[in-house]
């Protein structure tokens, strides 16, 4: 989500460790709820220092988040707050009070990045907005987390992912199959968050870099709806060439009507796996062969890459009744050795349990929880996530970072401007 006022402040394990290419930078953040938050969570993952600004009172609403969906989560951790906020840093502050105001800036001061997903109206309510934290910090890299981007009529409103990302950048109604009432919703919570954010860290990165080579930094921008319109590129780009929308195939269809190594099969325990064999003429004998039906190599009707576009149905019937014969755990065992590309149709609860998921270090732990790593790996290796932090668990840390005694921190305690 995009939205409003929520700051943070994040040391991740890396950059204790001195392990991740971003040691040595400092990340600050003044973001609420998935998406700005978890771009943070990818800083911290490659070895930042990110702090996390949360309201003195109320923390960041995604705190209090304990129902998604089907799902309830009694106590802590919470995983509705730890995937966007492991491994940083966390300071309560009132930016509302000048007290507060003043620890802000004297963090901006020292901070490579000013990370934030609030809106222009509270930015420049606060004071954060470009020109209030350059004037404190001239070469920092500001970066801002929208949901329909800095641009244009509509660029005060705020959104969530379920508005910006998925139903306005056309991912619903390419899902959603003709007939059926309303849209299919995002298959999991903060989908297009996590993918936004992910986006927003890379250009964090490449805005680092280019600061580093010539002195100049950059104001980032990254937009749900921008994320969501590139996750649909190439079908938008397909549709703007040909005048026509995009459009699910009908529920239950195979799935390419020219290639029956493209598509969807169902096994014998009501599982499905997955071809997609774009060069249907290269892998058709091998296949026949794995399945058990090496005569249907030499069949006149699939002889050619031609011909099995011209008789995929009769292929894809074929196909189904074999496969229905077996278990995917069968077939997995017998498509060990498949040329072409296939995978099981898996949950997110059968994910937890893939070899080759487990293998690349794709979930990891963080403090009590498994968490999914950020896809981005560095010298074949996969990040050491900390946990995200409690509400204000690092303010006294932080403010001692400054150079404040415990005599000006029970001041500003005092006065409501910290935790």
């Amino acid at each position: 989500m995009s939205d409003g006022p929520d700051t943070g402040t994040n040391d991740g394990p890396d950059t204790r460790t001195g392990k991740g290419p971003l040691t040595g930078i400092r990340v600050l953040e003044v973001a609420m709820y998935g998406f700005v938050p978890s771009a943070g969570a990818v800083l911290a993952d490659w070895g930042a220092d990110v702090i996390k600004v949360e309201h003195a009172v109320n923390g960041d609403p995604q705190r209090g988040l304990r129902q998604t969906g089907t799902f309830k989560v009694e106590g802590d951790p919470n995983p509705n707050v730890e995937h966007a906020n492991r491994g940083k840093r966390s300071i309560g502050l009132d930016m509302a009070r000048p007290e507060g105001m003043e620890v802000l800036y004297d963090l901006a001061r020292r901070s490579d990045v000013f990370l934030t997903s609030f809106l222009p109206s509270a930015r420049r309510k606060f004071g954060i907005d470009v020109d209030d934290i350059r004037s404190v910090k001239p070469d920092i890299v500001y970066a801002r987390g929208s949901a329909l981007g800095p641009r244009g009529q509509e660029a005060e409103k705020g959104g969530y992912d379920m508005t910006a990302f998925w139903a306005r950048a056309s991912t619903a109604a390419s899902l959603t199959p003709s007939g059926t009432e309303g849209m299919i919703s995002p298959p999991a919570p903060a989908y297009g968050d996590t993918i936004s954010g992910t986006n927003l860290a890379g250009g964090i990165a490449a805005a680092l870099l280019k600061r580093e080579r010539t002195g100049e930094p950059s104001v980032v921008d990254v937009s749900l709806l921008g994320s969501g319109v590139w996750a649909m590129g190439h079908g938008i780009a397909l549709s703007l060439h040909l005048d026509r929308a995009w459009v699910p195939p009908p529920a239950g269809a195979h799935g390419s009507p020219t290639n029956p190594l493209s598509g969807v099969y169902r096994t014998a325990d009501d599982r499905y796996l997955a071809f997609v064999m774009m060069q249907p003429g290269k892998f058709w004998a091998d296949v026949c062969r794995h399945i058990g039906r090496p005569e249907l190599a030499e069949d006149p009707r699939f002889a050619t890459a031609e011909q099995i576009a011209a008789n995929t149905e009769e292929a894809v019937k074929i196909l189904r009744e074999v496969l229905a014969g077996r278990t995917l755990t069968e077939w997995t065992e017998r498509f060990a050795t498949l040329a072409g590309p296939w995978a099981p149709v898996q949950d997110s609860l059968q994910v937890g349990s893939d070899p080759q998921v487990r293998a690349n270090e794709y979930i990891v732990r963080a403090g009590e929880l498994e968490l999914a790593a950020n896809p981005v790996q560095f010298d074949v290796g996969a990040p050491q996530l900390g946990p995200a932090p409690g509400f204000a668990a690092q303010t006294e840390e932080i403010l001692m970072e400054l150079g404040m005694d415990w005599d000006r921190i029970l001041t500003l305690k005092a006065a409501g401007a910290v935790t």
